[in-house]
């Protein structure tokens, strides 16, 4: 199991502290300090649509204009746009034999879906 993120993120912090207390073995990927593919983004959009992938309450996407926002209005524009700005992207994003089986946080989520 992989879980993607970046560590000074408090939802991946309780995503992690979870998995650690609940003796879930995992890899962590640092999007800051690995990046992330276009391939994986367009995979993760395909699954929870890119309009979930894309973090838009985050501080990264309230730094663009009301104009740069509205641009990026599908999934190819949301992907280029994440590839430079990983800290844009919804997190955690949790993968399980190589597919994305959670995004965020949700103790119950976790429990139904990991034990």
């Amino acid at each position: 199991m992989i879980v993607y993120g970046i560590p000074n993120c408090n939802t991946v912090k309780k995503s992690l502290d979870w998995l650690k207390a609940n003796h879930i073995d995992f890899e962590f990927h640092d999007f800051k300090k690995k990046g992330i593919t276009a391939e994986k983004l367009n995979d993760w959009c395909n699954t929870f649509g890119w309009e979930t992938v894309l973090n838009r309450k985050g501080l990264t996407w309230k730094k663009l204009t009301k104009e740069e926002q509205s641009k990026i209005d599908n999934q190819d524009l949301a992907i280029e746009y994440l590839i430079n700005n990983t800290s844009a992207i919804k997190r955690p994003i949790v993968e399980k034999n190589g597919e994305a089986i959670l995004m965020g946080f949700d103790d119950d989520k976790y429990q139904q879906t990991l034990i």
